[in-house]
C-alpha cells in the first residue's frame, strides 16, 4: 500500500513523511473505518492495489521503450542524407571536369569569333564615321548651294543642323572629326554672317545709323520706308536665327554668373560706335587723356540716350515678333558699357600713383553709374562700372586716398578763420543746433563719403568705408578734445561752447544714422560676415544686440562723444555756479534774523544783497541761451537750477535763522525774482527749485500751523524710536497737505528750528 501511494501520488510531490502518514491514515479511515469486521476486506483491497500498480508499471515500461526507435529513425535519415550528398558532390566534380574540358576545346573558336566581332565593330564605326563625314559634306554642299541661290533661310537651317550634329559629338572621342565639323561650321557661319551683316549695314545706313547726335525732325522716314522696315526685320530675324546655330564648346561655355553674349544684330550695330570710340579714346589722340575720363564717359552716355528711341521703335518690335526675350535698348547699353569697362580698367591701373587724377576717375565713374541707372534705366542685375573699383589694388587705393583727403580737409576746416562760428547764426529758426562750421563741414564730408560708397555692390567693401568713417569720427573727436583742453581755462567763452555744440551736433547726426535703413543693412551685413574691424572687442551679448538691431555700429563712438559732452557740460556749469556763488556771498550773510515783518508784499522789493547774484544768473542764462544749441541749453539751465537750488538751500537757508520778515523776504526774492528768471524757459520753474520752494513754505507758515507741525513731527519721531503708534497717519501726509514732497520730516524739523518767532521766545 505504501508503494502504491508513493507511485500514484508522485505528481502531488508528497515527499514530506508527515504528510504521507496523514494521507495513509485518512485513506484507511475511508476504506476500513472503525468497524473491525471490515478488516476481512483488506485482502481484496490489497489485490486491487496490486493490479493498479502493475498497470502503472506497464505504462512506464511502454513509454521508456518507445524512445529509442525514434532516435534510430532520425539517425537513419541523417545517414541517407549524407550518402545522397556525397553522390551529388561526385556528380558535380564530374560535370565540372567535363565543362572545363569543353571550354578549353572551345577557347580557340571563341578567340576567332572575338577577333571577327572586333573587326565588324571597327568596320561599323568606320562606316558611321564615314557616314557622319559624308553628312557634313552634304550639309556643307547644301549651304553652298543655298548661298549660290540666295536661299538664306535654307542655308541657316543647314548650318543649324551642323550645330546639332556638333552638339551630338561633344561626348564622343572623335576629336578630329569634331574639329573638322567646327571649322566647317565656323567657315559657313562667318560667310553667312558677313553676307547678312553687309546687307544689314546698308539698311542701317539708310536709316541713319549710328545716331551720333540727338535725332531731329529732319530724319523723317524716306519714301521707301516700308521696304526698309521689311528688309530690316528680315535681316534681324535671320541674324537671330544664325546666332542660335553658333557652336559653343564646353571648354568656353559662359559661366552662370556671367551675362550671355550680345545678340548678333546688336553686335553689328555696335561696330561703327566701337570704331569711333577706339579712334577717339585710344592711341595718341588729344581726346585720349587720363585726366579727362569724363570725355569718353559722357560720350557713351550721349550715344545711349540718342539711340534709345531708334532701338525701342525699330529694333524692339522685331525682337518681340521673333520671340526674343531681350531688350534692344539694354543690349545696346550693355555693348557700349563693355567698351567703357575695358577703358576704365586700363586707365585705373595706370593711375594708382597719381592721387588727384585717380580721385577724379572715381568721381566720374560714380557719376556715370548714377546716370546709367537713373537716366538710362539700366537694370540693377547687370554689372556697370562699380565692380571695377572693387579690385583689391584699386579699392585699397581708393580707401587710402579717401582717408588722406579727409584728414587734409579736417586740418583745413579746424584751422579756418570761421571754424567755430555757425553759418546760420543770423537765421534763428535754422540754428537750433548752432553747429560750428567745422563740425558741419566734417559731417558733410562723411555724408559725401557715404554717398560715394552707398551704391557699391559688395557689402564687405561698404563695411571697409564704414570703418574708415568711424576712424575719421574718432580722429575728429580727439582733435576736438585737444582744442577743448586749450579752451578749458575759460569754459564760458564762445569757442568752448562752440566745441560743445560741435560734439552735440556729431552725436545727433550719428544717432540719426544709427536708425537709417542703409546703416542698419550694413549692421546686419557686419554681423553675418563677422567683420572683425567693426565687431572686434565686442562680446556675444553686444553682437547679439547688433544682430537684433537694438544697438548700432556707432554706439562706441557715441559713448565716447557723450562722455566728452558730459565732461564739458559739467565744467561749464561748475564755472557758472562758481561765479554765481561769488556774487551771492553778501546774500548768504544777510541779516535774516533781524528783518522786520512786512504785511503788504506789494511794497516789498528785492534784497539789495541779492541783486548781484540775480544779475549774474540772468546774464549767464542769456549768454548760454545765445551760444548753446537748444538741447544743450535745456541741459545747461536745468543743471544750473539744480546746483543753484542746492547752493541756496545749504548756504543761505540752512546756514541762517529767520524771523518772519526774513522768511517773507526770502520767499519774495525766490518766487518773484529768481524763479521768473527761469520762467522764460519752462512753465513751472519752481519745480526745479524744490528744496528752496518747500523750505520757504515751512519758514513762512503762520505760528499756529508751525507749532502743530513741529509737535506732530516730534511725536512721530518719538513714536518711531519707541516703535509705537503705528496706527496714526504718517507725518508725510501732513507735509503733502502743505505742498512739501521733497523734504524729509527730519529736514522739516530742522527748518522749523530755524524760525526765530516762537511764542515765549
Amino acid at each position: 500500500a505504501v508503494l502504491y501511494f508513493t507511485t500514484h501520488n508522485n505528481s502531488t510531490s508528497l515527499l514530506d513523511s508527515g504528510e504521507l502518514q496523514d494521507y495513509l491514515v485518512d485513506f484507511l479511515e475511508n476504506e476500513v473505518g472503525s468497524d473491525l469486521k471490515s478488516l476481512r476486506n483488506v485482502g481484496d483491497l490489497l489485490d486491487k492495489l496490486r493490479e493498479e500498480n502493475n498497470v502503472l508499471e506497464e505504462q512506464v515500461l511502454t513509454v521508456s521503450s518507445s524512445v529509442p526507435p525514434k532516435v534510430f529513425a532520425a539517425l537513419s535519415a541523417a545517414e541517407e542524407a549524407r550518402c545522397s550528398l556525397e553522390d551529388l558532390l561526385q556528380r558535380e566534380r564530374l560535370i565540372s571536369n567535363m565543362l572545363h574540358q569543353h571550354l578549353q576545346g572551345a577557347q580557340p573558336w571563341m578567340d576567332n569569333l572575338g577577333q571577327t566581332l572586333n573587326q565588324v565593330d571597327t568596320i561599323e564605326r568606320h562606316m558611321k564615321y564615314l557616314r557622319c563625314l559624308q553628312h557634313i559634306e552634304e550639309l556643307s554642299a547644301a549651304v553652298q548651294q543655298c548661298l549660290m541661290t540666295s536661299s538664306v533661310w535654307e542655308a541657316i537651317r543647314a548650318v543649324d543642323s551642323m550645330a546639332m550634329l556638333d552638339a551630338g559629338l561633344n561626348q564622343s572621342g572623335c576629336s578630329h572629326l569634331q574639329n573638322f565639323l567646327r571649322e566647317t561650321l565656323h567657315f559657313w557661319h562667318k560667310i553667312i554672317k558677313d553676307r547678312l551683316a553687309s546687307d544689314f549695314e546698308k539698311v542701317l545706313t539708310q536709316l541713319h545709323w549710328p545716331i551720333i547726335s540727338p535725332p531731329t525732325q529732319s530724319l523723317t522716314p524716306t519714301t521707301n520706308c516700308q521696304e526698309l522696315n521689311s528688309q530690316l526685320e528680315l535681316l534681324v530675324t535671320q541674324l537671330l536665327a544664325l546666332q542660335t546655330s553658333y557652336p559653343s564648346p564646353a571648354s568656353s561655355a559662359t559661366p552662370p554668373s556671367q551675362a550671355p553674349p550680345l545678340c548678333l544684330p546688336i553686335q553689328i550695330m555696335l561696330q561703327p560706335l566701337s570704331k569711333r570710340f577706339r579712334y577717339h579714346f585710344y592711341g595718341n589722340r588729344q581726346t585720349n587723356s587720363l585726366g579727362k575720363p569724363e570725355w569718353y564717359l559722357t560720350q557713351v552716355l550721349m550715344w545711349m540716350g540718342n539711340s534709345s528711341t531708334f532701338m525701342e521703335e525699330k529694333i524692339q518690335p522685331i525682337l518681340e515678333r521673333a520671340g526674343a526675350t531681350i531688350s534692344a535698348r539694354v543690349e545696346l547699353c550693355r555693348g557700349l558699357l563693355s567698351l567703357v569697362q575695358e577703358k576704365v580698367a586700363s586707365d585705373a591701373s595706370r593711375l594708382l600713383y597719381d592721387d588727384m587724377i585717380f580721385c577724379h576717375l572715381v568721381e566720374e565713374v560714380l557719376q556715370f553709374e548714377k546716370e546709367l541707372r537713373s537716366n538710362q534705366l539700366y537694370p540693377a542685375v547687370l554689372p556697370g562700372l562699380l565692380h571695377l573699383l572693387l579690385e583689391d589694388a584699386i579699392l585699397q587705393k581708393w580707401l587710402t586716398v579717401e582717408k588722406k583727403m579727409a584728414v587734409e580737409k579736417m586740418d583745413a576746416m579746424l584751422s579756418a578763420e570761421g571754424a567755430w562760428s555757425s553759418q546760420y547764426k543770423d537765421i534763428s529758426d535754422m540754428d537750433e543746433l548752432k553747429a560750428p562750421d567745422c563740425a558741419e563741414t566734417f559731417m558733410t564730408l562723411l555724408q559725401v563719403i557715404t554717398e560715394r560708397y552707398r551704391t557699391l555692390p559688395c557689402p564687405s567693401a561698404q563695411l571697409k568705408f564704414l570703418g574708415l568713417q568711424r576712424e575719421l569720427v574718432d580722429d575728429f573727436r580727439i582733435r576736438l578734445t585737444q582744442v577743448m583742453k586749450e579752451e578749458s581755462r575759460c569754459p564760458l567763452g564762445a569757442r568752448y561752447c562752440a566745441i560743445l555744440n560741435a560734439v552735440n551736433y556729431i552725436c545727433t547726426i550719428l544717432g540719426d544714422w544709427g536708425d537709417n535703413v542703409f546703416f542698419l543693412q550694413l549692421q546686419q551685413a557686419a554681423v553675418s560676415l563677422g567683420e572683425e574691424g567693426l565687431l572686434g572687442g565686442l562680446g556675444i551679448m553686444e553682437v547679439g544686440r547688433l544682430a537684433s538691431l537694438e544697438g548700432s555700429l556707432f554706439e562706441g563712438l557715441l559713448a565716447l562723444l557723450d562722455r566728452l559732452k558730459g565732461d564739458m557740460m559739467g565744467r561749464l556749469l561748475e564755472w557758472t555756479i562758481r561765479e554765481i556763488t561769488e556774487k551771492a556771498r553778501p546774500y548768504c550773510q544777510d541779516r535774516w534774523l533781524s528783518l522786520p515783518s512786512q504785511h503788504d508784499q506789494s511794497t516789498m522789493t528785492l534784497s539789495s544783497s541779492a541783486c548781484p547774484m540775480m544779475l549774474c544768473v540772468r546774464d549767464r542764462l542769456l549768454n548760454l541761451h545765445q551760444v548753446l544749441s537748444l538741447s544743450l541749453f535745456q541741459l545747461a539751465w536745468q543743471g544750473l537750477a539744480e546746483r543753484l537750488d542746492n547752493f541756496l538751500y545749504q548756504d543761505v537757508i540752512l546756514s541762517n535763522h529767520f524771523s518772519d520778515g526774513g522768511a517773507a523776504q526770502l520767499q519774495f526774492d525766490m518766487t518773484r525774482n529768481l524763479f521768473p528768471l527761469f520762467g522764460h524757459y519752462c512753465k513751472r520753474p519752481e519745480n526745479f527749485f524744490k528744496h528752496v520752494k518747500e523750505a520757504c513754505i515751512i519758514l513762512c507758515l503762520n505760528v499756529g500751523s508751525a507749532i502743530l507741525l513741529r509737535n506732530l513731527l516730534k511725536e512721530s519721531e518719538e513714536e518711531m524710536r519707541d516703535w509705537a503708534g503705528a496706527e496714526d497717519p504718517p507725518p508725510e501726509s501732513a507735509l503733502h497737505e502743505l505742498g512739501v514732497y521733497c523734504l524729509a520730516p527730519c529736514d522739516v524739523l530742522i527748518l522749523l528750528n530755524l524760525r526765530a518767532s516762537w511764542p515765549g521766545q
